[in-house]
């Protein structure tokens, strides 16, 4: 089963962008550090040696997890969908709290770019799950692990 995972454009470039310096930069200086280490003589206990080998299995892992990651992807820019006031994918989204009035923006995003630090909630999180297919203006009940909090959807941006 071929499963396509949703991301944004932003999230796709910065995935493009790590791969391109792990094969340009990181690759050749690994390959040089290992070329280095080989002419100091017994590999068995050259430590060098051993770490570049190491450091070359890492940088491989990652290269084929981004490769897998963005072949897997289903990337949506969120700025060429039509505005509807709806919370879809991709969507930046403000709302507040409706006891408290404090607000908070989220950009919901793939599993992969969430970054509740940078305001980026995964689009598998209770919060967004909540939000997917409300409007400006409705009210929505999130369930935490508090208890229920209901927020009102004050602006949906296709930023």
């Amino acid at each position: 089963m071929n499963m396509k995972y949703p991301m944004t454009k932003a999230g796709a470039q910065a995935l493009e962008d790590e791969l391109r310096h792990l094969k340009t930069v990181m690759r050749p200086q690994i390959t040089e550090a290992i070329a280095e280490a080989r002419e100091l003589g017994d590999l068995k206990e050259n430590a060098e040696y051993h770490a570049a080998r190491e450091q070359q299995g890492m940088v491989e892992a990652r290269i084929s997890d981004i490769e897998g990651r963005l072949a897997a992807a289903q990337v949506i820019d969120v700025t060429t969908i039509p505005y509807s006031g709806k919370v879809i994918f991709g969507t930046t989204v403000t709302i507040a709290n409706v006891d408290s009035d404090e607000e908070v923006k989220y950009q919901i995003v793939g599993e992969d770019e969430a970054e509740i630090k940078e305001g980026k909630i995964s689009v598998t999180s209770p919060i967004a799950r909540a939000l997917i297919g409300k409007e400006e203006g409705e009210i929505v009940a999130v369930r935490t692990p508090g208890g229920v909090v209901e927020y009102e959807i004050i602006e949906v941006q296709h930023l």
